[in-house]
């Protein structure tokens, strides 16, 4: 069986959809399947290449609008999308996300070509853009993609249960859910590549609490609001694992702005910080890092954000903050900075649920249950 996924970012970008969609990939080349990643181009990569995987990676050129954030399929990058629906003949198609020009041309691509294809989205509201007119203007861009997409047939999944409830905005009733993921031992694994310890690295004492955030620092992820709170934590240091516009606003309130590290070095962070924080805003899909977090036994903090009511359903598997203000944000961390042993517990309970629903294996056996199904459907018309 041959399966494309359409993502509009792939690695080496680093994020919950790219890394969803590597895994998902990479599990099909180990099930002895053909796995093609249609994705958009980046400076100094080819536009075609095979990955040490075995992951077929073709890449269409965009405008980088957004700073790349929101790229764009160029005329020739439809073309070339279309050559490799020819080419590649697939059983399958993967489309990630609801709102990309590349997921409208995806859609409309499977549907002329006859090919199954499912849309799974990450997102619980509309994309930051800005306000006034810009925003208007974004939401409706949102409703007409969405609209474009919906007419050509596809099945819709979403990666939370809030996800789903929020694809209703859009008239959409999703199919269920295929949630976001881990590979608990391939963490562990990975981890244990060239280990490093953290604190020595930082030149902190051994007895320094660690505060983690990892992701974009970017005004709707609250990392400058947590970097405010941990600074009237005594003995207490914020290490931000990312990169942003916000990194020297972070660097000014006294926090280890590291950068976009490797992501062996993200998951030693967790094994080895206290507490991991997320007081994001933004609309969560289902956060990766939270899934990596309770992977890796780390106690976790965050807002109600999308997968949080199933990876913590309750207050024995993390702490929920009630809003993101650095004096909540500080009060809750003091909760759990001072408790160690409560917060090893909550840890405790959230990786015992992650590992019983949330890793990839599950996850990419009910894709490919999915795609056989369609495929038969397809056979049989």
């Amino acid at each position: 069986m041959t399966i494309l996924f359409f993502s509009a970012q792939y690695l080496p970008t680093v994020g919950g959809v790219e890394r969803y969609t590597w895994n998902l990939a990479l599990r099909t080349v180990r099930a002895g399947h053909r796995a093609v990643v249609v994705t958009s181009a980046l400076p100094g990569l080819p536009d075609r290449e095979t990955d040490p995987d075995g992951i077929e990676i073709i890449r269409l050129p965009v405008w980088p609008v957004m700073k790349g954030r929101f790229p764009v399929v160029r005329p020739a990058g439809a073309a070339a999308l279309e050559r490799a629906m020819e080419e590649r003949n697939p059983d399958f198609c993967v489309i990630q996300t609801r709102m990309y020009t590349q997921s409208i041309l995806a859609a409309r691509a499977a549907r002329r070509h006859g090919v199954p294809a499912i849309v799974i989205d990450h997102s619980t509201g509309y994309m930051p853009v800005g306000g006034g007119a810009v925003g208007l203007a974004g939401r409706l861009y949102e409703q007409l993609a969405c609209g474009l997409i919906r007419r050509t047939g596809p099945d819709f999944y979403g990666v939370s249960a809030a996800v789903c409830r929020w694809l209703k905005t859009f008239g959409i009733t999703a199919k269920g859910c295929l949630p976001n993921a881990v590979d608990p031992e391939a963490l562990q694994r990975e981890a244990a590549q060239r280990p490093m310890d953290w604190r020595t690295r930082l030149g902190l004492s051994a007895d320094t609490r660690l505060v983690l955030f990892v992701g974009r620092l970017i005004p709707e992820k609250g990392a400058a609001a947590l970097a405010e709170a941990v600074q009237g934590l005594p003995g207490t240091v914020l290490v931000a694992a990312g990169d942003g516009p916000d990194r020297s606003r972070l660097q000014e309130l006294g926090a280890v702005a590291a950068g976009a590290v490797p992501h062996r070095m993200v998951v030693q962070l967790l094994n080895q910080a206290d507490v991991y924080c997320l007081p994001t805003r933004y609309a969560e899909g289902f956060p990766t890092t939270l899934l990596e977090a309770a992977a890796c036994g780390c106690p976790i903090l965050c807002t109600p954000t999308a997968g949080t009511e199933e990876l913590l359903p309750g207050p024995a598997y993390g702490t929920l903050l009630e809003d993101t203000s650095p004096q909540t944000i500080r009060a809750a961390l003091k909760t759990l900075l001072d408790d160690p042993d409560t917060a090893r517990e909550k840890a405790r309970a959230a990786r015992s649920n992650l590992c019983a629903h949330f890793t990839w294996d599950a996850v990419f056996a009910r894709i490919m249950a999915i795609a056989q199904e369609k495929t038969k459907e397809r056979a049989g018309d």
